[in-house]
């Protein structure tokens, strides 16, 4: 049971190109937002679609395949935890931050065709 208790997996599109950096020991760092769309019917009947944001971070090998293969607009699922953490902004505030870790990605967008 202790597998489920702060797991995450997502399915939508990258916002941005994620922003990729190489940490202190040669870690591989990629961090991106990605928004995940959900369609219900309202009480008239009608479609309507919201549009939720989520912060993502990726490291290691998971990074530099987010960086490689990814860009604005690329669908993809991603399955990790839900981590918490502060810092200090440029004018000293102490901010908060949630956001999903990855530890697996899938890339859902078709391989494009090659004309040879």
């Amino acid at each position: 049971m202790n597998a489920i208790k702060n797991q995450v997996q997502l399915i939508g599109r990258l916002g941005a190109k994620a922003e990729f950096k190489s940490l202190n020991g040669g870690n591989a760092m990629a961090r991106f937002s990605m928004a995940i769309n959900e369609s219900y019917k309202n009480a008239k009947g009608e479609k309507v679609t919201e549009t939720y944001w989520h912060n993502v971070v990726a490291f290691g090998k998971t990074a530099e395949i987010i960086d490689k293969y990814t860009d604005k607009g690329s669908e993809l699922a991603v399955k990790g935890k839900l981590v918490s953490r502060s810092y200090e902004d440029k004018s000293g505030q102490k901010r908060y931050i949630t956001e999903v870790q990855v530890n697996e990605v899938l890339l859902m967008d078709e391989k494009p065709q090659s004309n040879a």
